[in-house]
């Protein structure tokens, strides 16, 4: 098992925490061209809030770019320079995706852009019915895991942080001998409001997960009046603060241990008692 169950070389994680215009793809755009700028070179993942074109909106919608728009253009050409994956969601308008048939077509999809030009998206599955986003976007599937520098990273939306079945990390599941993922990444636009459960359950997918986890939100207030806290963070294996920012605008470099993580869960196999189930 030890030769297997996790990665061996560190990862740098980039938390990039602003306040995004609202209703403005291009101004947000500029923003993080300069706060992206000197992390050339410097990190391995650079984390956006959700929705970061746009602030989370449900009239942004009819707005909505498609995949041959330019913020797509954008984050491949940042993940290029930077050497580094770029990862954050916004309004993307996919009719085949959605089905053709009937309805704006429209996902809170988060985009991940390698340096080597891939791209993968993964579409928000719990979609926020206190705002009704469940009644303006289509909703997605299966979460994902990408690969990289030997980590499996399984990258979700803000709501669904709630969701613990729809997140949980199995052994062996995925791929023999290995868990599902080793890191967990959460973009959002998580209000002030509800900051406790935020940070409370952040802490408690990377405890029972045995993985590390990094997750972004937005800072100050959008055109609806809703405050943001900020409160990134990236948490080790054991749930505890390896970086965590305030209620500013701030970015943020950390290393995750490769060693540490592989440590903890040679000495704390709890994945081997879990229960088994299917999701449908």
């Amino acid at each position: 098992m030890a030769d297997v169950i996790g990665p061996t070389q560190d990862l740098r994680v980039s938390l990039v925490q602003s306040d995004t215009v609202w209703h403005d793809p291009a101004a947000n755009r500029a923003k993080y061209d300069a706060l992206l700028a000197p992390l050339q070179g410097q990190t391995d993942l650079v984390l956006l809030p959700e929705t970061f074109t746009s602030g989370f909106s449900n009239e942004a919608i009819h707005r909505a770019e498609d995949m041959q728009g330019p913020t797509v253009a954008w984050i491949r050409e940042k993940a290029a320079t930077l050497g580094a994956v770029v990862t954050g969601s916004v309004q993307i308008r996919d009719q085949a995706a959605a089905g053709g048939a009937g309805g704006p077509g429209v996902f809170n999809r988060l985009l991940w852009a390698t340096p080597e030009g891939k791209l993968r998206y993964y579409d928000k599955r719990h979609l926020f019915r206190m705002a009704h986003e469940h009644e303006r976007y289509a909703a997605g599937h299966d979460r994902i895991t990408v690969e990289l520098r030997g980590w499996r990273v399984c990258p979700l939306v803000c709501y669904d942080l709630r969701f613990p079945v729809f997140i949980r990390n199995r052994f062996g599941n995925e791929a023999p001998g290995r868990f599902d993922y080793d890191l967990l990444v959460f973009v959002a636009n998580w209000p002030s409001a509800r900051r406790y459960a935020w940070q409370t359950l952040l802490r408690a997918r990377a405890i029972e997960n045995l993985a590390c986890l990094a997750a972004v939100n937005r800072v100050g207030s959008d055109g609806n009046g809703i405050g943001y806290s900020g409160d990134s963070v990236a948490l080790d294996e054991l749930g505890m603060p390896l970086v965590e920012l305030g209620e500013r605008e701030e970015v943020a470099t950390v290393a995750l241990s490769a060693e540490r993580l592989r440590a903890h869960r040679e000495r704390f196999p709890a994945q081997l008692d879990a229960d088994d189930f299917t999701l449908r």
